[in-house]
């Protein structure tokens, strides 16, 4: 889709209720959906994240979004997909403010380039304990990414209509720290699987554009 076309539908989302866990639940396994109802307690103590759903135009005027392949490491969120995005820090006037700045760390994204659209529905994500607040943003300057090497193996540039098609949904067997061997629903972009707390954002936002287009 054209990026000036994206614009005008994206004016329209924040008349748009959310769709929240009628999108989220739909890329969760049956045992995590009950899970998150015996964490609620958890959530009261959870840290706090950012992240930042940024679209944006290509070269050619083409709508993207943006996702980050995340380094190999010793970690419960090692070598995944997510979005540019981090933990709240005393410094920053808001989660919004957050989710903004990371994605200048990550990804170079000047921050007075982000324009946020809304707030999107939070997600806790239990083996890290943080409850994660996305954010749909956009720039309407083609980026220049820069990753940050430290935390960001590659920057992923997902074509919209890519993102929106239905047979880019998938059932994965993966493993993750409830079970060795488990099936769960994902994203199939740029030949990435993308799962878990960020495949259950991504369906919101899906659903949520499929409405104004």
């Amino acid at each position: 889709m054209n990026f000036d076309e994206f614009l005008i539908s994206i004016s329209k989302v924040k008349n748009i209720p959310l769709p929240a866990e009628a999108s989220q639940f739909k890329m969760v396994p049956l045992f995590r959906q009950e899970q998150l109802e015996q964490q609620k307690e958890n959530i009261k103590k959870a840290k706090k994240a950012g992240v930042m759903a940024l679209f944006y135009p290509d070269e050619q005027a083409k709508t993207h979004l943006v996702l980050i392949l995340r380094k190999t490491y010793k970690g419960v969120h090692s070598a995944q997909v997510g979005f540019p995005g981090g933990k709240l820090e005393p410094n920053d006037a808001s989660l919004e403010a957050a989710a903004v700045r990371e994605t200048f760390e990550e990804i170079g994204v000047p921050e007075n380039n982000i324009e946020v659209i809304r707030a999107l529905t939070q997600v806790y994500i239990p083996p890290s304990n943080f409850y994660v607040y996305p954010f749909l943003g956009i720039t309407k300057k083609t980026p220049k990414f820069i990753k940050q090497d430290k935390e960001v193996e590659a920057v992923i540039e997902v074509p919209l209509q890519h993102f929106l098609n239905d047979n880019n949904v998938v059932i994965e067997t993966l493993k993750t720290s409830y079970s060795a061997q488990v099936e769960v629903p994902a994203f199939k972009l740029n030949n990435h699987v993308v799962w878990g707390a960020t495949a259950m954002m991504l369906s919101e936002i899906k659903d949520l554009l499929k409405q104004l287009m």
